[in-house]
C-alpha cells in the first residue's frame, strides 16, 4: 500500500507532460498555423477573411475556448472544424501558441 502512495503522486505529476506535444509535431503545428490558418486569418495573423489572431486581438481569451473553436469551428462562418485532423492536445497547443506575444 505504501508503494501506491508513492506511485500515484508521481503519475499525477506526469499528466501535464503527457498533454504536451512532441517537438517535431509542434513544429508541424506551427507550420500549419502559418499556412492553413494564415490563408484566412492573414499570413501575419492580422486578419483577412477571418478575424485577427494576434496575441493583442486574442487578449483575455481563454485557451480552452480557442481550442474548442479550433476543434469545432464556428457554424455559419468560414471557420471549419479541425477535429478530424487534430487532437485535443494539439488544439490546446495551437491556442496557447496564438496567445503568446512572441511566436
Amino acid at each position: 500500500m505504501r508503494s501506491l502512495a508513492v506511485i500515484v503522486p508521481m503519475l499525477v505529476a506526469a499528466i501535464p507532460a503527457l498533454a504536451e506535444v512532441a517537438a517535431p509535431r509542434a513544429k508541424a503545428l506551427e507550420h500549419m498555423v502559418i499556412q492553413d490558418c494564415g490563408s484566412c486569418h492573414g499570413l501575419t495573423m492580422k486578419g483577412g477573411l477571418g478575424k485577427p489572431l494576434t496575441a493583442a486581438a486574442l487578449e483575455g481569451a481563454a485557451p480552452e475556448t480557442l481550442a474548442t473553436i479550433i476543434l469545432d469551428g464556428v457554424p455559419g462562418t468560414a471557420m471549419p472544424p479541425w477535429r478530424p485532423l487534430l487532437t485535443d492536445e494539439e488544439a490546446d497547443w495551437i491556442a496557447r501558441y496564438l496567445l503568446k506575444d512572441e511566436k
